[in-house]
């Protein structure tokens, strides 16, 4: 194993900071790499590519890995078609175009013709669609464009019938609503007041007190109506909703990431003016007590997903409620999850009853377009090894039956489900994809993933990458479905959060021993994965189980438990994770914090770090990604991780495996990122992988 120099830490001695913590005196010796613009910050940056990326680049399978990925990444792939007057609409990438293209067609056996192409906007594929509404009359298109990766986005305008771009221009825009009053005269959206500094996504400043505004077609945005406003609450984000017959404004506000709302409407019928100012809000509900989410109305009488009112479809005593969409004007489209799987019925919308079941494989529904007005809709089923199913069907039909509309086809491989056992006895469940002619003798390779937060579910998706890793790889892909996701609804989601955060680690460790138990792997033999509040999953359970695992790749990861909610959106985090401002909260965080850890020597009770050097357990090889325009979780949680790992952990006489962070440019959290850049990033996290756990590539 080489001996690598990691890159000095830039004036280590000389910035130190310490800050006290509810009278704890916590040092801080990277907080200097706080600022993205600072010439040691660019330095160190610098000096961290110079090191890594040679080292990806020389991987014995990175070439042929990158080589594989290209060619069958090259598919064709489709979203669900969606009806927009009398036309339909969907994306659709020929395999390996930067950015989906949108295309229109008169009816789905007519020519498509181009209607908006991304990649003709930038060389490099970095601006991206991220957001695009039609007008209720289906004459113009608003969509927003997002570059480098960044979370801001400019809304522009065109005309449907001649793609003419009209000169209407929104900045500052962001996490925004964009709802079209059905008269079409404009349009609702949300933005940021103006600030001092940049805002390009490469800046850290704490984005407060969104504003809803009204932007009328044909005017400048510094003539657009203010509509709501929170300036008592500048942690507040609002979404407006129109109702499906144009008559009401349906405002959700929230705070943070928990998922309950306030609920507010506004009867637009009742403006004899139009809308000229802040609403009349009528506060429906005004507390955050639980979720609320607009379904369908039929006059003044609503229908709402929601956990309490009048129930409409009863709460099941297991399966979690995802969507409910309105159809044929009296049908409800309702997916629910099922052990992570997905089921597809139709109901009736006025009572509540089943019409029928659609049929569906273990898998996960990935999209459905449907509208109320009209009789058709689609749906896309995906699984790890489905790239995608596109289903039609007519509810005006006598006997309506789901057909294939566009499928995409690809080779098998096994995948099923077990359950295993946390720490404290509950079952998790996880998902398992390897070849079929898999042994389970321990020898396996195998690339553990996780999230576990924010209420989100982690159900089955198709990945190319993932395949490669199981085909020419001999690997076994595991997802553990741990807790603080939405699997099993609102008390799996509270079970792993705030105080309770430390059963997401706990899982997700009982994962890899469960693997390691079946006879699927060795501990040397384990890769683990997670992205931004998986990659603190990932950071906290290496600092607590570094003996577990061979290879820890963290990508995009949320790493300073103790400063994350000062930067950016993430003040909106402190529902799921506490924050240090609060005694109380502060000692959940300062338990699992990653660059703060016990393992790296940097919590201290006096303002001096320990002269000690580290001589703990070795680490396993790490690899840590970050991005420049990254403007959801900053750079600078995993430069300050990098630099603790580094020159604590690293500077050990027994640490042979390496420690490293990739940076990379013009790319941001991962929405909207150019296909080029996905296939690279891909292959030099397997060539890692395979390098550090000693993988060969098999034909």
């Amino acid at each position: 194993q080489e001996v690598l120099t990691y890159p000095h830490p830039y004036l280590l001695q000389e910035l130190r900071q310490v800050d006290d913590y509810h009278g704890t005196k916590i040092c801080d010796p990277y907080a200097w790499l706080e600022d993205p613009d600072s010439a040691e910050t660019k330095a160190f940056v610098e000096e961290q590519n110079k090191l890594t990326m040679p080292y990806l680049e020389q991987c014995s399978v990175q070439n042929l890995f990158h080589q594989r990925l290209t060619e069958v990444y090259n598919y064709p792939k489709y979203s669900c078609p969606f009806k927009r007057g009398k036309r339909y609409f969907y994306f659709h990438n020929k395999g390996l175009q930067n950015q989906s293209v949108l295309y229109v067609q008169d009816t789905l056996d007519a020519p498509a013709t181009v209607f908006l192409d991304p990649n003709t906007l930038s060389e490099d594929g970095t601006v991206a669609l991220q957001i695009g509404r039609l007008s209720e009359d289906s004459e113009v298109f608003a969509y927003g464009l997002s570059s480098g990766g960044s979370d801001w986005v400019t809304i522009h305008f065109m005309r449907a019938d001649d793609l003419t771009t009209l000169p209407d221009v929104l900045e500052r825009v962001k996490f925004s609503c964009l709802a079209w009053t059905h008269d079409a005269k404009g349009v609702f959206y949300n933005c940021y007041p103006q600030q001092e500094g940049k805002a390009d996504g490469t800046e850290t400043t704490s984005n407060l007190n969104q504003k809803l505004y009204y932007h009328v077609l044909g005017t400048k945005q510094c003539d657009d109506i203010l509509v709501a406003e929170f300036p008592e609450y500048p942690k507040w984000h609002s979404d407006v909703t129109i109702s499906d017959d144009g008559r009401y404004a349906v405002l959700s506000i929230t705070e943070g990431c928990k998922p309950f709302n306030r609920l507010w409407y506004c009867d637009l019928q009742q403006l004899p003016d139009g809308i000229q100012g802040p609403l009349p809000w009528i506060k429906l509900v005004d507390n955050f007590d639980a979720q609320y989410s607009y379904v369908t109305n039929e006059g003044p009488v609503f229908t709402f997903h929601m956990q309490q009112w009048i129930t409409l479809i009863a709460q099941h005593e297991k399966d979690v409620l995802a969507s409910a969409s309105p159809v044929n004007q009296r049908h409800l489209l309702v997916n629910y999850i099922h052990d992570v799987k997905d089921i597809l019925q139709v109901y009736e919308l006025s009572s509540g009853s089943l019409v029928q079941d659609l049929p569906l494989e273990v898998g996960t529904v990935a999209g459905v377009s449907c509208k109320k007005k009209h009789s058709e809709f689609f749906y896309n089923f995906t699984s790890f090894t489905t790239p995608g199913i596109i289903y039609h069907c007519d509810l005006s039909e006598s006997k309506p039956e789901p057909k294939v509309f566009r499928q995409v086809e690809s080779k098998p491989d096994v995948c099923w489900q077990v359950f295993y056992s946390s720490k404290d006895g509950t079952q998790i469940p996880m998902f398992l994809v390897h070849a079929k002619d898999m042994k389970k003798d321990g020898s396996n390779p195998v690339f553990l993933y996780g999230y576990g937060g924010f209420e989100a579910s982690i159900q089955p998706y198709f990945d190319v990458a993932y395949l490669l890793f199981v085909r020419h790889l001999g690997g076994v892909l595991a997802v553990a479905n741990i807790r603080g996701g939405g699997e099993y609804g609102l008390t799996w989601y509270k079970a792993g959060t705030l105080a309770n955060k430390q059963n997401c680690f706990d899982d997700f460790q009982s994962a890899a021993e469960y693997l390691i138990r079946e006879q699927y792997t060795s501990a040397r033999l384990i890769a683990i994965n997670g992205a931004s509040n998986g990659g603190l999953l990932v950071g906290a359970c290496l600092n607590q189980r570094p003996d577990l695992y061979g290879c820890v790749v963290a990508e995009v990861g949320v790493m300073d438990m103790l400063k994350f909610h000062k930067f950016t959106i993430g003040h909106a985090w402190t529902t799921d994770y506490g924050c240090s401002d609060d005694p109380e909260q502060f000692k959940w965080l300062i338990k699992y914090g990653t660059h703060t850890h016990r393992h790296t020597q940097l919590i201290f009770s006096s303002p001096q770090p320990s002269s000690a050097p580290y001589n703990g357990p070795p680490f396993p090889a790490v690899l840590l990604l970050t991005a420049d325009h990254d403007d959801r979780v900053v750079p600078l949680h995993t430069l300050k991780y990098c630099a603790t790992l580094q020159h604590g952990v690293g500077g050990s006489a027994a640490q042979s495996q390496p420690l490293m962070v990739r940076v990379d440019t013009r790319s941001g959290h991962g929405a909207g990122k150019p296909t080029t850049k996905a296939i690279l990033e891909e292959s030099h996290i397997f060539a890692f992988i395979a390098q550090t756990l000693g993988l060969s590539w098999k034909e």
